[in-house]
Formats: structure tokens, sequence, C-alpha cells
């Protein structure tokens, strides 16, 4: 049995896939299989992927018509043999050190899986960025090196990044819970990642950056296309993976919040001649909840911001609009948080004047003079 399996889903990343399939085969532990997943490129990717083949007997190279992420991924773990799984997106890059080192440490402490940092790469500003969303310091912070499951974590379980490719997974373990990515959808990762995080009872964290997340205007999460209209379909499964999981009321405050915050944020971040589009399914998603029993203590749950973006989409119909509203309360809520922090930072200057006050006072107070030989002969005697 090979130690790693590498499943590589493939479309449409000619500039990109060399550089990513290098950062695979020049790994400093070689005992892998990479199966790469051609989902019907119309550019030079299959010609790559086969170049790389004919030089390299650990490849695998399928070819499959355009059916999308979730089911070209699907595809190549169902072919894994691996003792581990790792997920590569082909426009990425991984440090040359990531299968040995996560793989020493799943061996070690016999876990579910490994969880790691990966570090932004901008093309655009030619910048490295580490962000909290993918390096999780709190979180390693929290866990040291220790073996941990989502249960000892609950604070920390929406700070957790989503992304296959930050973890290292022990295959057996993906095969028995039968975690799968949704298919015909993008943002597909999030409902894979929960299903394994709650199947999971043994995960350690490694805090190193062995991933670099290459951020373009292709990429799918990014294009504020029509796929941004998936969001709807994807919260749905989440739900439905907390429910089967049993953990739906424990989290529900947070869910409630993050569907209607993340149907705005891709509402604003939609293509504007796509926002009309977008707000009819926004609304229609809305009016599917009203029809629930739950939606009167979704109401009650959900934060500010929420409610009066549930009140706009009730009164307007025009998204344009709304976001300027939205807006306008995030402006004064920032003033507010301001307002908060200035009034915190004066209250501690207060107290900072009288603490040095009182140290001055007890620097000049007889009591202090008369015992400074002491004080001096004590120092001489340490």
């Amino acid at each position: 049995m090979v130690k790693v399996s590498v499943v590589v889903p493939v479309y449409n990343v000619e500039d990109y896939l060399e550089e990513c399939l290098d950062s695979i085969v020049n790994q400093t532990l070689d005992d892998i299989e990479i199966i790469c997943v051609n989902d019907g490129s119309t550019d030079n990717s299959l010609e790559i992927l086969n170049e790389y083949a004919k030089k390299d007997s650990r490849f695998t190279v399928i070819s499959q018509e355009n059916a999308g992420h979730a089911v070209a991924t699907n595809r190549g773990m169902e072919l894994a043999k691996g003792e581990y799984l790792f997920l590569m997106d082909s426009d990425d890059i991984l440090k040359l050190n990531a299968f040995e080192d996560t793989v020493r440490v799943g061996d070690e402490k016999d876990v579910d899986f490994v969880l790691f940092q990966a570090i932004n790469y901008y093309m655009d500003t030619n910048e490295y960025i580490e962000k909290e969303n993918y390096s999780m310091n709190k979180l390693a912070d929290v866990v040291g090196d220790s073996v941990f499951s989502w249960k000892d974590v609950k604070k920390f379980l929406f700070k957790i990044a989503v992304t296959p490719w930050s973890k290292m997974y022990r295959r057996e373990f993906i095969e028995n819970c039968g975690a799968k990515f949704p298919e015909g959808l993008i943002f597909d990762d999030n409902v894979f990642f929960w299903d394994v995080l709650f199947s999971a009872k043994r995960i350690t964290f490694l805090r190193q950056h062995l991933f670099i997340r290459r951020w373009h205007s292709a990429s799918s999460t990014k294009a504020g296309d029509m796929r941004f209209l998936d969001t709807f379909e994807i919260y749905k499964l989440i739900w439905q993976c907390f429910r089967k999981h049993g953990v739906f009321e424990e989290f529900k405050e947070e869910l409630y919040n993050r569907r209607v915050r993340i149907a705005y944020f891709r509402l604003f971040r939609i293509k504007p001649e796509l926002r009309d589009v977008f707000l009819t399914e926004f609304k229609k998603n809305i009016d599917e909840l009203r029809q629930e029993d739950f939606f009167d203590d979704f109401c009650e749950t959900i934060d500010e911001r929420n409610k009066l973006i549930l009140t706009l989409l009730e009164q307007m119909d025009d998204p344009k609009e709304i976001i300027i509203q939205v807006s306008k309360f995030d402006i004064n809520d920032l003033k507010e948080k301001n307002k908060v922090l200035k009034d915190k930072n004066k209250k501690l200057k207060e107290k900072n004047k009288k603490l040095k006050e009182k140290n001055n006072q007890v620097l000049n107070s007889n009591s202090w003079k008369i015992t400074k030989s002491l004080r001096s002969a004590k120092r001489k005697l340490k």
C-alpha cells in the first residue's frame, strides 16, 4: 500500500498546472500515487498531465466530460488506495515537506486527520500574506500539539478552514464516514468539511504553513458569476449535515446568522448585472424559511444586522438600495464601536494617571527614603 494518495481534479489550469504538479512530484516523501482527473479541460491541461504521466509511473490520469470539481474529486477518491488521502487544487502549490511532515505527525498521533496551515499568494501584487482564516493561530494556541475532536474546540468551530487541502486525511476514515462532495455545486467543500469534522474522533494540528493558496480572477469562489446561486443549496446541505450529526440546536445561532450573512455577502460580491437574479433567489430562500416551524425562533435569534437585511428583503426590490442601507448600518455600527473603544481608552488613561500618582507618592514617601539603604544592601547580597 502506498503511503499517500493525492487526488487532483483538473479543469483549464494550463497556466498553473506544472507548478502544482512539480510541488507534488518533488515531495520529500515519494511513496505516493497521483490521481489526476481531467474534468473536460478545453486548454492544454490534459496534454500537460499526459507528459508528466509518461515520465512518472506514480501518475494515473483519467478524463471525463466536464461535470465539476465535486464529481472529479469524488471519482479520484474512489480510485485512491493509499493509507492517507490528500485532496489538491490544481492551481495551488505545496511546500516540498508537506507530505513527510503531516504523515509523520499522523502516524505518531494516530489521528483521523492532520490539520495544518496555509498562506495566501496574491498573483496581482506578487505578495504572500498570512491570514487568520487559513493560519488558524487562535485555534493553534489552544490545542497545541494535542489530539482533540470538535467537542474540545466548540468555541473555534467556525474558525477552522473548511478547505480540504489544509488537511491530511487517513483514507480509511474518509471511506468509513462516507463523506462526499455534493455534486454540481461550488462551495462544495463546506459540506464535506462538516461531515468529516463531526465524524472525526482524533484530530491534531501541525503549526506549519505547508500550502500556498493562489488567488486569481478565474477562481470559482471569486468569479461572482451565476454559480454564486449555489450558496442557497449549499446552506441547506450544511444544515442537513448538522442535523444528521445531532448538533443543529447546539449551533443554531451561528447557523442562522451565517445563512443570512453569507447570502448577503455574495449578493454584494456577485457581478452587478446578476444582482437582480441573486436577490430573487435570496428572497425565495427566506420565503421557504418562513414556512418552517422554527422561523420565529430564527428571527429572534439572528443579530440586528441580519434582522435589517430581512426587513430590507421584504421592503425593497433594488439590490443596490439594499446594499446602500446595509452599508449605512455598518458605518454607524463601526462609529459606535469606535466610540466604545475611545471611552475605554479614556478610562484606561485615567486609571494609568492615578497609578502613576500613587507610584510617585510611594517614591516620595519618608518610608521609601528611609528604607533605601536596606534595599541597596539586599541587592548587593544577591
